[in-house]
């Protein structure tokens, strides 16, 4: 056994005795970095990593094409990095998704805020309940802000439809912002609720997400039209 592989060991067993609450984001990177870098010892790039990206939630963030151009990783390297994060949004969203009665406002908005765990552009997702508040689904309806031309007012009428949804709540994120809504957000999820509205559809909350925060418009009071989100 070389004397990496017995610093590698000493690393993992610490980590299946304590956990990574102990370990610098530096430790944690190279933790991962054992599992595409053999027989290497992985410190150095991890501390190069970090330095350059800022933390270890800016390597993990960062796109593969800026990755793969730090000496020492590889594609496959790069690839598992960017996969930490869109394995752990699948498993976030994976786990809300045993829950299928959101009676509340706030269970909707717990629901949906684990689909833009790490998401690095502006989402929008709609989540179909029908008349029990049970969940029929919940798809994304397209990328951009909500008030961009990319967002189409018809398709999120027509997803609503298409699940037969009695009440619907929309979701989309600022990923580089604060969860504030704009007042360009307001005025098209004006134009949304009563398009919505005119198909029978209620439109119970459109909700911005920030990181792990988020802002519900219902509950700050919005008024959309003579329709006020309840």
């Amino acid at each position: 056994m070389s004397m990496h592989d017995g610093h590698r060991q000493r690393i993992r067993q610490r980590f299946h005795d304590e956990g990574l609450d102990h370990f610098t984001e530096y430790q944690v990177l190279e933790l991962l970095l054992f599992y595409t870098i053999p027989r290497k010892d992985t410190n150095p790039l991890a501390h190069i990593l970090i330095d350059r990206f800022g933390s270890l939630a800016q390597v993990l963030e960062a796109p593969m094409e800026e990755l793969v151009k730090v000496e020492g990783v590889s594609a496959n390297t790069a690839t598992f990095l960017h996969l930490i994060t869109d394995v752990g949004r699948y498993y976030l969203v994976n786990r809300t998704m045993q829950c299928t009665i959101l009676p509340t406002l706030e269970k909707c908005a717990q629901y949906m805020v684990p689909f833009f765990f790490g998401r690095r552009v502006e989402t929008v997702f709609l989540l179909c309940l029908d008349a029990k508040c049970k969940v029929l689904c919940c798809k994304e309806v397209g990328e951009g802000s909500v008030n961009s031309a990319g967002i189409s007012v018809r398709k999120i009428v027509e997803t609503a439809l298409a699940a037969n949804a009695t009440t619907v709540v929309l979701a989309h994120n600022h990923p580089s912002g604060v969860a504030l809504p704009s007042g360009e957000d307001v005025q098209t999820t004006r134009r949304i609720a009563m398009a919505l509205k005119a198909v029978e559809v209620n439109l119970a909350d459109h909700i911005v997400v920030a990181d792990d925060d988020y802002v519900s418009m219902a509950q700050s009071g919005q008024r959309f039209d003579d329709c006020l989100l309840i």
